[in-house]
């Protein structure tokens, strides 16, 4: 037995000899349906889990499902932070739908896997690892604690779709029809800022940041999603250069593949962001410079965030303040270049 699973098995053993029974639920916001359908199975990348029915104290060791719980009149009582400066680890386009509940208790995965002991402390009922990147062990370990779905076996780590999170999360607390309801209105909105924009459709799009150099996200990330689902065209050749992941670095020598319609860059101050890039004489070279067609994100703000934290509900924060920005630069323009506010 691990040092982490013999310090696990230890806590679930003290809260057993305490007799101590779990807090109460947090009712279920806004009249939300009842959950129904259980026991119900889930698969995953580690086998399939079932749980047996409906979980009233949910942890998230994925980066993000707090977002499709909270959609579904469900508060998780903890969280693991990605983006931090937000309390309980939700962003401002999920806020209220926390209502009155407590905020969740937030962890922290600093690169060495989920904080065990205090997920263990929390007695949960159920653990979400959907959007993660959980190993096997971890998700041993964690299933020892609580009914525990791991990230899908047919998507890289960190590549589930938003909509496929909104769907698991729906039938793993018993709402299944909810959450379909809940995606294809999402869905209704990108598809109105696709009507609404024809010229999107014959453009090529690229999400990238400039993370040790110049790294690019490819078909299976979200960002790269949420361009094709508005009718962009990823560059020929992306995923070939990147490999079998959900972004990777690429080297000078093909920054040819960064010569798209538009460009949105991920970048930690917008001035030194454009200057760094632009100091490059092979990027400052391309037509995507030279016409004004690049965006710029500023990290640690709540629009640059919500790009990255693709869910049920930041999608029709995104649409609002991103799509605009998409028009402005695919126009070729230089004078209509904007870039997000920070």
């Amino acid at each position: 037995m691990t040092r982490a699973l013999a310090l696990v098995a230890a806590l679930l053993l003290a809260v057993a000899a305490c007799g101590a029974s779990p807090p109460a639920p947090t009712p279920a916001a806004g009249g939300a349906p009842a959950a129904t359908g259980f026991p119900v199975t889930l698969t995953h990348k580690y086998g399939s889990t079932t749980i047996p029915a409906a979980p009233t104290r949910v942890v998230t060791v994925g980066l993000l499902e707090q977002d499709a719980l909270l959609a579904l009149g469900v508060v998780p009582v903890a969280t693991t932070e990605w983006f931090g400066g937000y309390p309980g680890a939700i962003g401002p386009w999920a806020r209220a739908k926390v209502g009155g509940a407590p905020l969740p208790q937030v962890l922290k995965d600093t690169g060495s896997g989920p904080q065990l002991e205090k997920i263990a402390a929390l007695r949960p009922d159920l653990i979400l690892g959907l959007y993660s990147g959980l190993t096997k062990e971890q998700y041993a370990t964690l299933s020892k604690i609580a009914p525990t779905v791991a990230q899908p076996a047919e998507h890289v780590d960190y590549g589930i779709p938003w909509q496929e999170v909104t769907k698991k999360v729906g039938a793993a607390v018993g709402k299944a029809a909810e959450a379909d309801r809940l995606v294809a209105q999402a869905e209704d909105r990108i598809a109105q800022a696709r009507r609404q924009h024809p010229e999107f459709a014959d453009a090529t799009g690229l999400m990238a940041t400039t993370y040790e150099g110049f790294f690019v996200f490819g078909s299976q990330d979200p960002r790269s999603r949420l361009l094709g689902s508005l009718g962009f065209k990823l560059p020929e050749g992306l995923d070939t250069a990147i490999g079998d992941k959900f972004g990777a670095n690429i080297s000078r020598e093909r920054l040819d593949l960064l010569d798209t319609d538009v460009i949105v860059w991920s970048v930690t101050d917008l001035a030194q962001g454009e200057k760094t890039l632009h100091g490059d004489a092979v990027y400052k070279a391309l037509d995507v410079v030279k016409e004004g067609r690049e965006v710029y994100l500023p990290e640690k703000t709540d629009h640059g965030n919500a790009v990255a934290f693709l869910t049920v509900l930041s999608v029709p924060y995104v649409v609002d303040t991103l799509v605009p920005r998409l028009a402005d630069a695919v126009d070729g323009d230089p004078a209509t270049k904007v870039s997000l506010p920070s």
